[in-house]
């Protein structure tokens, strides 16, 4: 009778400790918060001194002989060390991360800095814009380029002070034949050649283009163009550019002069515009732009020399000789091409007097940006 009574209640333990076990799972998957309110409920379920269920167990051995109550206690002893190592090991594993109790959740938050767009990416998105809403489309090219695209199709002869070494980066290694992505078109591959260099201009791009694409045109190609300058105030080896060209029938001087006023209007306000003769070898006639000095308002000032002007960019009709070299017929049409520098638009926009606080990234000057 005795080993009947011993032997339902050893079930009873093993039925409890299937129970723990069912009631202690889902604490795996909760997170911190809710781990902490489980384990604490289960303490007080299963191993508190006055109402747990293991001391429910333990009342029940006053109903045993002396014998079995050895037995009997030595199962609800075991169930409670393994109860309170599962509760442990679960404790010991959400505390390593920081208890939710040591949390003011009434506290405020931290604001986190607002990012801030570089002044050269914010001119170069304006000049983008303004080109796009005039119909241009925005392309891409090669930072590497050979010496055919960045020099002889653009009627530059082969002693065109350009291509002397002091002002162009020569790569010793040729350029492995691969594929140039743009915008909506497909550059032809780039073939091995003896002489490659880092682009002095972004006008390369024009030519893959041109060979490519039959008119009319409207581009503007922005990027990284490299030559061979002293770092100072106004120079640097690496600077972005902006250069387009428009072809097509009719093309004239007067839709390049109508093009400028419009975009540095657009760019710096009500500003006066004047255009200079020039020489560029890829187009003819040339111009350089200029605008009225920002700083004395034309009166004249030490940045602008004291004339009340500022030069801001280079232009002029497309040469004959270039249309020749992608078969273009000159005598079909014509066209307009023009370089922009983004740092001097930057320069002369937000007055900035050292070309090198562009790439120095120092927070005192970029946070003088206003998010836009």
């Amino acid at each position: 009778m005795t080993n009947t009574k011993l032997d339902n209640l050893l079930e009873l333990v093993r039925e409890r400790e299937a129970q723990f076990v069912n009631e202690l799972k889902p604490v795996d998957t909760q997170d911190n918060a809710q781990a902490s309110v489980t384990l604490t409920t289960l303490k007080h379920a299963w191993i508190s001194r006055k109402s747990g269920f293991i001391a429910e167990l333990m009342s029940l051995m006053s109903s045993l002989s002396p014998t079995d109550r050895r037995a009997f206690g030595q199962s609800v002893n075991t169930l409670k060390t393994k109860i309170e190592t599962a509760i442990n090991e679960r404790e010991e594993k959400f505390n390593k991360r920081k208890p939710l109790s040591s949390i003011d959740t009434t506290l405020p938050g931290r604001a986190l800095p607002i990012g801030r767009e570089h002044p050269l990416i914010r001119v170069r998105q304006q000049i983008e814009d303004i080109f796009m809403h005039m119909g241009y489309e925005v392309l891409e090219g090669p930072e590497v380029e050979d010496d055919y695209h960045n020099f002889e199709a653009l009627n530059m002869p082969p002693e065109h002070p350009a291509r002397d070494m002091q002002d162009t980066l020569y790569l010793e290694m040729p350029i492995i034949g691969g594929s140039w992505g743009l915008h909506r078109s497909t550059i032809p591959t780039i073939q091995a050649t003896a002489a490659t260099l880092l682009r002095t201009h972004t006008s390369a791009m024009q030519i893959r283009y041109m060979k490519s694409t039959a008119p009319p045109i409207r581009i503007i190609v922005p990027g990284r163009v490299y030559r061979r300058d002293n770092l100072d105030l106004s120079h640097t080896p690496m600077f972005q550019q902006i250069e387009g060209l428009v072809v097509g029938e009719g093309i004239t001087f007067a839709d390049l002069k109508g093009t400028f006023d419009a975009m540095l209007r657009e760019l710096f306000g009500d500003v006066q515009i004047r255009f200079r003769p020039s020489f560029f070898p890829y187009t003819e006639p040339s111009a350089e732009v200029d605008i009225s000095c920002q700083n004395c308002e034309g009166r004249g000032c030490p940045i602008c020399k004291q004339t009340g002007w500022l030069e801001i960019l280079g232009s002029g009709m497309v040469h004959p000789a270039v249309f020749e070299a992608v078969g273009y017929d000159p005598d079909c049409f014509t066209g307009f091409a023009f370089g922009i520098g983004m740092e001097r638009v930057a320069m002369l926009k937000y007055r900035v007097d050292d070309i090198r606080m562009f790439y120095e990234n120092d927070l005192r000057f970029l946070e003088q940006f206003p998010p836009a």
